[in-house]
């Protein structure tokens, strides 16, 4: 039989799931995911002081770690694949570890979500350090890869953050802050890449764009680090910059192509006439937020 865990109950609502139709089924499914938001919401006291851990550790130099297995490791490197070209950071500074390495994104690797060892090793191999904030990430909260990942992290004096849909998860006792989203049991029992993975994907999305934006990888709430790697994010770019400046596309368009899709430099130098060293410098000077500098 299950486990007695919050993410192994049998869930009453989807009992008859394999003798309805299709369209029944996917209102099942529906009206679960339904619920998602709302427990999420509940969680936003926790979230918000994760966010302040993340975001102190950033301004002293720190870096940012998500560390599962399954579906809760892909969710990490997900949300972590995600920062550069988002918000223009170095890929070292937002990392997904997941028990059995890039493999493991595409396949189950027997064994990885329980070894210790193997949790051991890889935290040794990221020269993790006390500034770096570490965030656990299990629907059960009990695997035995990211538990041992936190306790060790909690050795090196790590700032912690645990990420789990079960009030009892053994990662709490290694969390300074824990993150209990409550999804309930899922419409196939057990299947926690539904409810409670879509949670963990939300609270991620969380995390990491409030702590970017706390330091300044938004102007207003647009994207302006923007790393503009393909043509969409080229005119993204250029849509940004001629928002802020209130010129023509056509302008934007110009300025960037010429100091590389440098969006701040190109604000600045449209709104004030200053080079690129010049822009540069003041950028510097103020830690890289525009805010600082023009509102």
């Amino acid at each position: 039989m299950f486990e007695e865990t919050a993410t192994e109950l049998i869930n009453k609502n989807t009992v008859n799931i394999d003798m309805v139709g299709t369209y029944d089924i996917l209102t099942m499914i529906n009206q679960e995911d339904m619920k998602v938001a709302s427990a999420v919401q509940k969680c936003i006291p926790e979230i918000a002081q994760a966010v302040d851990i993340i975001v102190k550790n950033f301004l002293d130099g720190g870096r940012l770690f998500y560390v599962g297995a399954g579906t809760s490791g892909r969710l990490g490197v997900l949300d972590a694949s995600e920062c550069p070209p988002t918000f223009s950071v170095t890929p070292d500074m937002v990392q997904g570890i997941i028990a059995g390495g890039d493999r493991a994104l595409r396949e189950a690797i027997e064994g990885a979500e329980d070894s210790e060892e193997l949790a051991a090793t890889d935290f040794k191999n990221k020269d993790i350090c006390s500034n770096d904030t570490i965030v656990g990430i299990s629907a059960s909260g009990n695997a035995k890869y990211v538990v041992k990942f936190l306790e060790i992290a909690k050795i090196k004096k790590c700032k912690t953050v645990a990420v789990t849909s079960n009030p009892d998860a053994k990662m709490k006792d290694f969390a300074d802050c824990f993150i209990c989203v409550e999804t309930g049991a899922e419409a196939i029992s057990g299947s926690t890449r539904m409810k409670a993975g879509t949670a963990q994907k939300m609270i991620l999305n969380m995390l990491s764009t409030a702590s970017m934006v706390k330091i300044g990888k938004t102007y207003h709430n647009l994207m302006i680090d923007v790393k503009p790697t393909n043509d969409k994010l080229k005119r993204r770019a250029v849509t940004i910059v001629s928002e802020i400046c209130g010129c023509r596309p056509a302008t934007a368009r110009n300025v960037l192509e010429t100091n590389g899709y440098k969006t701040k430099h190109a604000v600045l130098f449209i709104l004030y006439g200053l080079s690129f060293d010049e822009a540069d410098m003041l950028l510097k000077e103020n830690n890289g937020v525009l805010r600082k500098i023009f509102y």
